[in-house]
């Protein structure tokens, strides 16, 4: 017998017939479609953790938590006064009303930033309280003071408030039209003007809501310091302005009273409302009864009454498209009330609108209740005669567009500042070595995995790997692969095993990640060659290789993205899974008798380029990473409003990960990778990015390999092609770092 047909018989003696599963593992017997079971499971397994966040919240709630999360983290400029507005054809004084005058104002906030609206000053009589008066977004100053039409008359909190004598500030919010939604990189977008602020905002670590509260805080800043009674200061406001209302009164002791209107209930259905709600980490530590016991022991009325009510975004059309599912609802009664019974008894005033709770906002009861709370004497006054506008042709369109320019102005300006302000961060990391850098970096590591990524603080389950042979190739076979992770989670995969492994011969693993909407059949199936993968996990496996391609749960269009706003509130996003499915994987595959446990690397194009750059950060398993058709200079593609292939204009919401600007780029992600082998694959034509772009920030992951004295485990393959697997020096990077030989070496 010839020494080949002697290794054939030694194989097949080890390798079962089709439908048969690998030695050592249960049989698999699911059916249907595998992938979409994955993202269902996850999705039960989100919404449990969101369940057990709402039981284990901190018995006391943390004010400076609060104040991170929801962005506020810059310093407000002083000023003495707000400055009055006036042109030829507008008077900075607007309107008489009964007993107050109504003026054009404009306050400075935080560098770029100003807040813009109306004050509304008591004539002839000193103001007996200060207040800031917050419509909802989609409520301009000039509604709920009286000038305009859209609020009815018994509902016009300011101008109520101001007929009683309060000195009153009102702010322009950002609204929930798309008309600017049109980015200069000539993207066509139907996101609401606060999706559009959110986003690049989100990136940076700061929020449209903080945004909003600054400005509402800049108020209270010049009321604590004016001329007025500092211990008479108020907040109340209605719908989006009744969160406002809610947050400022939270993180500010001076607000000695609180109105929130139309908005206060459960929150663990956050995903389901817009995207511009979505606060990272939010419920682990806050529902509204939680903000409520920070404002505690000061007075804060609570209306139930009809909430603004918004099916969705802007209906796309003329090819404006992209923004992201949610809707408001007016929450049960029944809910409001049991929100008020979690929160700290006598702090908390209930005001019912209607028998069901769902009349008019901005009642006498709930003002008169508010007033009683800022120590103001009296009822609340008569409903005088409506003031008039004195502007001619006032469009308050302008002044909106103002306050969404000045805010995405100042998101820009945290990007173009971002390197200088990660470098800072990354300051304690130890170039000297790699031995140092690996010891200085686990720091950062267990940032990126508990603050960045989010981590469950829950032990694997047992991988009870379930198998079943699909293939039977001339030089490998390939099984179906379950392994469990999680309850309702499990890792799914396609492994593919050479047939020429000599007994206790151990080999090297290439793990290849399909990218958006893939399946692992894109790479690992014989009969299939997709133009982006081009059977890459089948010709490696023709090379020697054993691989393995899992199912990524990026799969399903908006079932997948809801995951991401699911994950979101509780401090997790989609890698929160992600990882562990991975860290189940490698350890399973680490334990197989034909795998070199320390020989297990990963290669993933597009999304799986953008897992290439976040797992192995994270799963210490991976011996090397390349990533295809991704890497970026990432803070820059999810903030631009320039560039044409940017996020903030297009539909992939699930992007948008909290605070990544300021403390991981990609460099830095590569930086948790090193010091082993780093590589980069970059089609000349590959629309996801431009070469300048992604050389600048390969620069420096090859400048850090350099000062760690090993510059042979890191390179950067530009090809002439699109977004695909090249499969060249990717090929050849793989060989020479797996100290696998090329076949004719063998």
């Amino acid at each position: 017998m010839s020494k080949v047909t002697c290794l054939l018989v030694l194989v097949f003696v080890a390798i079962p017939c089709m439908a048969d599963p690998l030695p050592g593992t249960q049989p698999l017997t699911a059916q249907g479609d595998l992938a979409a079971q994955m993202v269902a499971g996850i999705d039960r397994f989100l919404i449990q953790k969101t369940q057990e966040a709402a039981q284990h919240r901190p018995a006391v709630p943390d004010r400076a938590r609060l104040a991170k999360i929801l962005g506020l983290v810059d310093p407000r400029t002083p000023f003495d006064a707000p400055e009055l507005i006036a042109a030829t054809n507008a008077p900075a004084l607007v309107a008489h009303g009964a007993g107050f005058d109504a003026y054009a104002v404009r306050w400075p906030v935080m560098e770029q930033i100003a807040g813009e609206g109306l004050l509304l000053v008591p004539t002839g009589r000193r103001a007996l309280a200060d207040v800031v008066a917050i419509p909802d977004a989609d409520q301009t100053p000039e509604m709920i003071a009286g000038l305009a039409p859209g609020v009815p008359a018994e509902s016009q909190f300011a101008r109520r408030l101001a007929e009683s004598a309060c000195r009153v500030i009102v702010p322009t919010l950002v609204d929930r039209s798309d008309t600017f939604s049109m980015p200069p990189s000539g993207q066509r977008t139907n996101q609401p003007h606060r999706e559009y602020v959110y986003r690049p905002a989100f990136e940076m670590g700061r929020h449209i809501i903080g945004y909003e509260v600054q400005k509402v805080l800049a108020a209270v800043d010049w009321f604590a310091r004016d001329e007025g009674d500092p211990t008479k200061i108020g907040v109340f406001g209605y719908g989006e302005g009744g969160l406002l209302a809610l947050d400022a009164a939270a993180l500010d002791p001076r607000i000695k009273a609180t109105g929130v209107s139309g908005y206060f209930g459960p929150r663990e259905d956050l995903w389901r409302e817009p995207i511009y709600r979505n606060v990272f980490g939010l419920l682990n530590a806050f529902g509204d009864a939680e903000i409520a016991n920070l404002i505690a022991p000061r007075a804060l009325v609570i209306e139930a009454c009809r909430a603004p009510e918004v099916s969705g975004p802007p209906p796309e059309r003329d090819g404006r498209k992209g923004a992201t599912p949610g809707r408001l609802v007016t929450p049960k009664l029944e809910d409001v009330r049991a929100e008020v019974a979690r929160a700290k008894q006598g702090s908390i005033q209930l005001q019912v609108s209607g028998d069901d709770g769902r009349g008019p906002f901005g009642s006498p009861a709930a003002l008169h209740s508010f007033l009683t709370g800022l120590g103001v004497p009296g009822d609340l006054a008569p409903l005088g005669p409506a003031p008039e506008d004195l502007r001619k042709d006032f469009d308050p369109q302008a002044r909106l567009k103002r306050q969404i320019d000045q805010m995405q102005e100042f998101t820009q300006s945290l990007v173009r500042n971002s390197e200088q302000v990660r470098e800072r961060f990354w300051a304690k990391a130890d170039h000297s070595s790699a031995d140092k850098w690996r010891q200085s970096t686990e720091w950062y590591r267990d940032y990126f995995a508990s603050e960045i990524i989010g981590r469950f603080d829950q032990k694997l389950l047992p991988s009870n790997p379930r198998t079943r042979q699909i293939y039977d190739e001339p030089k490998y076979v390939g099984f179906e692969v379950m392994l469990d992770v999680y309850p309702d989670v499990f890792a799914y995969g396609i492994l593919l095993v050479p047939k020429d492994i000599k007994p206790g011969e151990r080999r090297p693993v290439v793990v290849c990640q399909h990218g958006l909407e893939g399946r692992p059949s894109d790479v690992a199936n014989p009969k299939q060659d997709s133009h982006f993968y081009h059977r890459f996990a089948c010709r490696l496996a023709e090379q020697g290789f054993v691989t393995y391609a899992p199912q990524n749960p990026y799969i399903g269009g908006d079932k997948f993205r809801v995951l991401q706003r699911k994950a979101q509130p509780i401090g997790k996003t989609l890698f929160s899974i992600i990882v562990p499915q991975h860290q189940q994987t490698t350890d399973w595959l680490a334990s197989l008798p034909f795998v070199d446990p320390d020989r297990i690397a990963f290669y993933g194009l597009s999304y799986g380029g953008k897992t290439a750059m976040r797992v192995p950060s994270l799963v210490s398993r991976y011996c090397l990473s390349i990533c295809s058709g991704d890497f970026n200079e990432w803070i820059w593609k999810t903030t631009s409003l320039t560039y044409k292939a940017g996020y903030v204009g297009m539909n992939e919401y699930d992007m948008y990960e909290w605070d990544l600007g300021e403390t991981f780029n990609y460099a830095e992600m590569a930086g948790l990778i090193a010091p082993r082998p780093f590589m980069v694959e970059r089609g000349h034509r590959d629309g996801v990015g431009i070469d300048e772009w992604v050389a600048y920030e390969y620069a420096k992951v090859c400048r850090l390999y350099a000062d760690l004295k090993i510059p042979d485990r890191t390179t950067i393959e530009f090809f002439d092609g699109p977004h695909t697997i090249h499969g060249v020096g990717t090929f050849e990077f793989l060989h020479k770092q797996l100290h696998w030989p090329e076949a004719e070496a063998r």
